[in-house]
């Protein structure tokens, strides 16, 4: 061989080989940033929270002390599916940042010359009567004024001590007594009865005087700050009251299930020989702000995923499909007891960003949903053959199994929200309703609310109980019922949560207190936190299966604009502006959906998946213990049953 061709030849292999090695081999996968295929997303806040005490000094509440209560951090889950032994986190993570601070002599002064003010005279409570019948009660109420609970709020929105920015969340812990212009006092709320029956819970029950309240947004229809506030208070020097049960001091169990149930007392009673030692309240106000206005108001974990179980991905357009099987003779229930517009409207305020609208279907009751009613609610029966399942899953069991004759909207919507309503003639009283879950992985399925004349004649109607419960499928929690992570408990209303009652004195539709019909500011904020995890998740689920396709590198950027935006959506995020980060992790999936049609990716892969695996799991038999949060009026079991 010649020089030359051995040149030309080394020259040709050369070429050959360094385009041989590109060819053959996979092109590098893409890196970003923010969007994380096939991940969780990683979502912080440092949450601001200012405590104000108002009416205590350092003598009162050691500082170090109700610091050493507080939680550091906080990562919501979804709670349903605890029930399942499964943990699934959201990708959000909170660190608090506590501003604590003693309200001065001055403001003090201005403070409660307001209260002064604004305290009309009022007959003594019933619990107050109870209470002074007790045997260890250190002192009796002698009097008792009525008291504006928003009326209040406002007041300490526009008018905190300086430094206190209440924009952020804010929590106002006060005492009246011990002052020489103190009065005996409970706070109101009236003027929003219920809008089916008309009946005011707040001006007709004493049940509904209170000792703290919070939480109202600034377009509320009735008492709106008229600007965005998030301030909450509690008055141990209020009341007595029902809610707290503080009314009773001489028994530790105040619900009857055999174990002590821990509740705040006044702050009369934080003294020796009184209901609980003066050491205690230190640790009994950062309970509150912990348990209460922390982990059940203002950073909470939802109920069910937030992001509804379609089976196609993330819905645009909800139908409200009211379904009600009509078995009280004489009475057109849906068209007595139900305010279309009013439950659009609410729950409109919570999912700002979806369309929807609302029917309703009536339905006779035929002997097989007789037999499955009967047997969940008076004999506690199964109505199937061969039923694994409790008799708590009856009503699940039969219109699950029906469900197709409800479903009107197929096609029109992405998602119809199943409102199944029972009106009885019966004379016995339902609970007024619970949203129940799939009975196999925690997921959501169906809205069940009850009417009956008993139910009317405590003063309820359909529509509030649709707006409550559609809350709970949209992930929404009682605020006297959720989960404190960092110490991996379950919050209930009895026990040594029993004093989580308190979390319900506030402008909340999700609460038990029936003074108002809305969703507060905490319920906006946390379910605008809710889905902006819920969109950035759905982003990288997809993501990974655009990844995956043929040709993925059509789209590379696409991707590359959905991270980008994702990142717009973590910094929103975590300046607080929760509306503004839904709004951007939901135009990043939109980016990434639309990047998965361009490659011949299925855009609804995941939920489908998802969908496919708790549809096989539910025809295995799995069975488990009856869970579900039903909103009961049994007496012993709710403060709602009380006068």
């Amino acid at each position: 061989m010649t020089r030359k061709v051995a040149l030309i030849t080394a020259l040709i292999a050369a070429v050959v080989g360094a385009s041989a090695t590109p060819a053959n081999a996979a092109a590098p996968a893409p890196t970003f940033t923010h969007l994380t295929p096939g991940g969780r997303p990683k979502l912080t806040e440092t949450v601001p929270v200012n405590i104000v005490f108002l009416g205590y000094d350092t003598n009162d509440v050691d500082q170090a002390e109700f610091r050493s209560g507080l939680a550091k951090t906080y990562e919501p889950e979804v709670r349903s599916r605890q029930w399942y032994g499964e943990q699934e986190k959201l990708g959000i993570t909170y660190t608090y940042d506590y501003k604590v601070q003693y309200a001065d002599q001055a403001y003090q002064d201005k403070f409660f010359k307001r209260l002064k003010q604004l305290s009309t005279p009022a007959p003594l409570t019933v619990y107050q009567e109870e209470y002074n019948a007790q045997t260890k009660n250190v002192l009796d109420v002698t009097s008792n004024n009525y008291i504006d609970a928003p009326t209040v709020e406002k007041w300490l929105a526009y008018n905190p001590p300086r430094g206190v920015d209440t924009e952020r969340n804010t929590i106002f812990l006060i005492n009246w007594h011990g002052r020489a212009d103190f009065k005996f006092h409970v706070y109101t709320k009236t003027g929003e009865a219920d809008p089916d029956t008309g009946y005011d819970f707040g001006k007709e029950r004493d049940s509904r005087k209170m000792m703290a309240w919070g939480g109202t947004t600034r377009d509320d229809e009735e008492t709106g700050l008229g600007s965005t506030r998030r301030v909450w208070f509690a008055d141990l020097s209020a009341g007595p009251e029902a809610n707290m049960a503080n009314y009773i001091v001489d028994e530790l169990d105040v619900d009857g299930d055999g174990q002590p149930d821990y509740r705040m007392p006044n702050t009369w009673e934080y003294t020796d020989g009184g209901f609980r030692s003066p050491d205690a309240l230190s640790g009994d106000l950062a309970k509150i702000v912990r348990y209460v206005g922390l982990d059940l108001l203002m950073t909470t974990s939802p109920l069910y995923p937030v992001e509804l179980p379609t089976g196609t991905g993330l819905p645009k357009s909800i139908n409200l499909d009211s379904n009600t099987y009509e078995d009280w003779p004489g009475v057109d229930a849906s068209a007595a007891y139900i305010k279309p517009d009013l439950v659009v409207e609410e729950l409109a305020d919570l999912r700002w960003r979806n369309r929807l609208d609302f029917d309703n279907q009536d339905f006779a009751v035929d002997a097989k949903n007789r037999a499955c009613f009967e047997g969940w609610y008076i004999t506690y029966e199964p109505c199937y053959d061969g039923q694994e399942l409790p008799p708590d899953a009856n009503l699940f069991l039969y219109n699950d199994e029906n469900i197709a004759r409800t479903k009107d909207d197929d096609g029109r919507v992405d998602y119809e929200l199943p409102l199944i309503n029972y009106a009885t003639g019966g004379d016995f009283t339902t609970p007024l309703g619970y949203a129940d879950d799939n009975w196999v992985d925690g997921t959501q399925s169906y809205v069940f609310s009850f009417i009956s004349p008993g139910i009317i004649e405590r003063g309820y109607g359909l529509s509030t109980t649709q707006i409550h419960e559609a809350g709970h499928h949209l992930g929404m929690s009682h605020p006297h019922d959720g989960w404190d992570s960092e110490a991996g408990a379950d919050i209930g209303a009895s026990g040594d949560f029993y004093f989580s009652w308190l979390g319900d004195e506030n402008n909340s539709m999700m609460s038990y207190i029936d003074l108002n019909w809305d969703f507060s500011q905490f319920d906006r904020d946390n379910s605008d936190r809710f889905l902006t995890a819920a969109y950035f998740e759905a982003a990288n689920k997809l993501a990974a299966n655009v990844l995956a396709a043929k040709d993925a590198g059509r789209v590379t950027a696409n991707l590359r604009s959905a991270d980008t935006v994702l990142g717009q959506a973590k910094r929103a995020f975590a300046k607080h502006e929760y509306r503004t980060a839904y709004a951007l992790a939901e135009k990043a999936y939109n980016i990434v959906a639309r990047a998965a049609d361009r490659v011949g990716a299925d855009p609804a892969a995941a939920a489908k998946a998802l969908h496919a695996r708790a549809e096989q799991a539910r025809v295995s038999g799995k069975v488990h213990d009856p869970h579900e949060f039903i909103d009961t009026l049994e007496p012993g079991h709710s403060p709602r049953s009380l006068p």
